[in-house]
């Protein structure tokens, strides 16, 4: 089975790219959603723990959360160190059933893929990329959104030219809608029939 990895900075149209995965029958696991899932309750406690006034009802409040890191960006380690283990932990077991029911290929989709050193787990990487005013433009008119927010998460994810010149494959959502899932079919096309190593050497 081979392992992709799927990734892009906020706004650069990762999840329009899984959601067509979705579409073509291809197993795509959302790390973020599993961070949600995990806020939900999992993790709340430990999470509440860490940064004091931050659950409300056994639920993680992620405004007051985003709020408590803006102040002190030195608990993103603190946090990364809460959730990662059980996110990893999520995706091996999704990993483990694909292989089980004789997938071709399984991609996991992660935000903070190069961010985190995770690229040498996959047999390829995927990148959603655009220019950063059709990024700005698609990202500021979301609801709590601000002009400091994004910056914020702009520079904790990494220079898009360093995860260009990283990736395997880059898919240009700049353009038309169908111009961006024809690039990613022709990839997934190429990606057919080839050996994966990476799931026996990091995942099994």
């Amino acid at each position: 089975m081979l392992v992709v990895g799927l990734t892009g900075s906020i706004g650069m149209g990762k999840s329009t790219l899984a959601a067509h995965l979705r579409e073509r029958g291809i197993a795509v696991f959302d790390a973020d959603a599993e961070v949600h899932r995990l806020y939900s309750g999992p993790l709340a406690a430990a999470v509440g723990s860490a940064f004091e006034g931050t659950v409300a009802g056994g639920v993680v409040d992620r405004r007051k959360l985003s709020e408590a890191l803006a102040r002190d960006p030195s608990g993103f380690k603190l946090l990364e160190g809460v959730v990662h283990p059980l996110v990893q932990l999520a995706e091996q077991q999704f990993l483990a059933a694909e292989r089980d029911k004789g997938a071709e290929l399984a991609v996991l989709e992660i935000p903070l893929l190069f961010e985190t050193g995770a690229e040498t787990k996959f047999d390829a990487v995927i990148l959603a990329s655009a220019p950063d005013d059709i990024r700005r433009a698609r990202v500021l008119p979301r609801a709590g959104m601000t002009a400091e927010k994004l910056d914020l998460i702009v520079a904790r994810q990494g220079a898009e030219a360093e995860k260009r010149a990283k990736a395997d494959f880059v898919v240009d959502t700049g353009g038309s809608h169908a111009d961006s899932l024809a690039s990613l079919d022709a990839i997934i096309d190429r990606l057919r029939g080839r050996a994966g190593t990476a799931y026996a050497r990091h995942w099994a």
